[in-house]
């Protein structure tokens, strides 16, 4: 298995079959966003980007005018909503879109195929399986001749309601996910190579065969990286698997750990036209993810913030020193506006004189960046930062300091004032942002590369902070997407999932083998 994103772009589509369909007509619509049901934060119209038109076509580089897949097909954009990790979606604003893409389907069909770009983890208030319902009710819409690919996020949850709506389905194969794109461009590939196969014409003819396991075990992404193993390993068997003779594809979910839901767990897809081998690999990928259930470790070294900010502030640290405040993660789900470390950072007494940097991303608060923009960069100002919307395990936390920068404009952040306090520069932000860029900080006037430490709201590292971090830790701290996941309090998860409930030694994870 490659780990370069740009090498594993899929290749040219095969020549059109006899009784293939040589330009079909394809749907494209979804809603993406990845919920914890641990978070108080709830996600509403306003945590939405929706695309429709030539703006959703243009959100994928492969169907880009003049490229092979844009031309072999005629694309028919009708309605996406991507967003934020973040809470549960509100039940209005996952109905409002659910009915533009019923309504855009029934307006704009009749379709040969639909692409349906999703994540797999959307919570919804008062429902249990978003995707599932969504699906179901996508296929409806668009008739059972319709070939549906689904595009996921290797951390969404695959529940059989969710598999009986789609014709084929993948995921990612690398976290960080470094291969969304070609995540999505394999699931329109796919589709074609159906569509444009021997008999793709004939409905019952282009569906393959899918094998489908869950494996009962839930772990968070920050023990399932692909950089080490053995996540590394599994994921290059999962790509061998889906280059075999009689194989289409082949896809393997961690599950969404953060959700408390019967659906959240571990599951095995392959796809393909030879029922015994697709029935066979199937089992094989689902008992080597079972079996290597308790040899996942963290990415990094983890440790308690306090311990975390002892080996940082260590004279003999390498600089810069990343930390992760891991358990208000916005990538993952939490609100993004927990004070608790920022709180731990203010009482540091080595912090007080402003003889070192120290940068932590981020809070968001429109009330606090509102009166930091009334006060202007260079007022000393005493603010009440974060703990409004998740106040756990404390509420907003007093900084005084000096206005260091105020920056507009930020498509994500909106306003973000930067508030220095003795060593402490904490950036707060007009509405949750994730900070992975190495220019989130410069642009507010913050060069981390030169700073003593860099605490950033995130799990494993992205690209760009995993090239900056001369050493790093992650800190096992408090929030909606807190790594203990022991201590969240699941509820509603299927019996025996691993590592909650540990009852069940050999499970049974022969595979259903169906098509529609």
């Amino acid at each position: 298995m490659t780990n370069e994103a740009n090498e594993i772009w899929m290749g040219p589509l095969a020549p059109l079959s006899k009784g293939g369909m040589e330009r079909p007509r394809i749907g494209i619509a979804g809603i993406s966003i990845e919920s914890s049901t641990f978070s108080p934060h709830l996600s509403g119209d306003e945590a939405f980007t929706i695309r429709t038109g030539d703006d959703l076509v243009g959100y994928y580089p492969f169907l880009d005018a003049g490229t092979e897949l844009r031309e072999a097909a005629e694309w028919v954009p009708i309605h996406h909503g991507r967003s934020l990790p973040g809470g549960a979606v509100r039940a209005e604003t996952y109905n409002r879109m659910k009915q533009a893409i019923l309504t855009g389907i029934a307006e704009a069909g009749p379709f040969d195929g639909f692409f349906f770009d999703i994540h797999g983890a959307m919570s919804v208030v008062g429902m249990q399986d978003a995707e599932g319902d969504l699906g179901t009710a996508v296929r409806a819409a668009l008739g059972g001749d319709v070939l549906v690919s689904a595009s996921m996020d290797l951390h969404g949850n695959v529940s059989r309601e969710l598999l009986d709506a789609v014709d084929l389905i993948t995921c990612y194969r690398m976290a960080p996910h470094e291969d969304a794109m070609n995540t999505k461009e394999r699931a329109v590939h796919n589709l074609l190579t159906q569509l444009r196969s021997e008999g793709g014409s004939d409905p019952r003819a282009r569906r393959p065969w899918k094998a489908w396991r869950q494996v009962p075990v839930l772990l968070p992404g920050e023990k399932t990286s692909t950089r080490l193993e053995p996540a590394r390993g599994i994921y290059g068997d999962v790509a061998e698997v889906a280059d075999r003779p009689g194989v289409l594809d082949a896809a393997l979910w961690v599950g969404y750990a953060w959700a408390d839901e019967p659906r959240c767990q571990a599951t095995v897809v392959v796809t393909g036209e030879d029922q015994e081998v697709i029935a066979r690999e199937a089992e094989r990928l689902a008992r080597s993810y079972w079996d290597a259930r308790d040899d996942f470790v963290f990415v990094g070294p983890t440790a308690t913030l306090g311990e975390a900010l002892d080996a940082a502030l260590a004279d003999d640290a390498a600089r810069p020193f990343v930390i992760s405040d891991s358990g208000d993660n916005p990538t993952a789900g939490g609100a993004g506006d927990v004070s608790w470390t920022l709180g731990q950072l203010l009482e540091r007494p080595e912090l007080v004189p402003p003889d070192r940097c120290v940068i932590h991303a981020s809070i968001f608060d429109p009330a606090a960046v509102a009166e930091a923009v009334r006060a202007g960069v260079g007022a000393r100002v005493t603010l009440e930062v974060g703990g409004r919307v998740d106040p756990n395990p404390r509420g907003p936390v007093t900084i005084t300091g000096e206005v260091f920068s105020l920056t507009d404009g930020d498509p994500t952040a909106g306003t973000q004032a930067v508030i220095r306090s003795g060593s402490v520069h904490a950036i707060i932000t007009e509405r949750r942002k994730p900070f992975h860029r190495l220019q989130d900080f410069r642009m507010l006037g913050l060069e981390p590369s030169t700073a003593d430490v860099v605490i950033v709201k995130i799990g494993y590292l992205e690209p760009e902070l995993h090239a900056l971090a001369a050493d790093w830790i992650l800190a096992l701290t408090p929030g909606g997407v807190d790594q203990d996941l022991l201590r969240l309090g699941h509820h509603h998860l299927a019996p025996g999932v691993h590592p909650f409930d540990t009852s069940i030694e050999n499970p049974d994870l022969t595979p259903v083998v169906t098509r529609r």
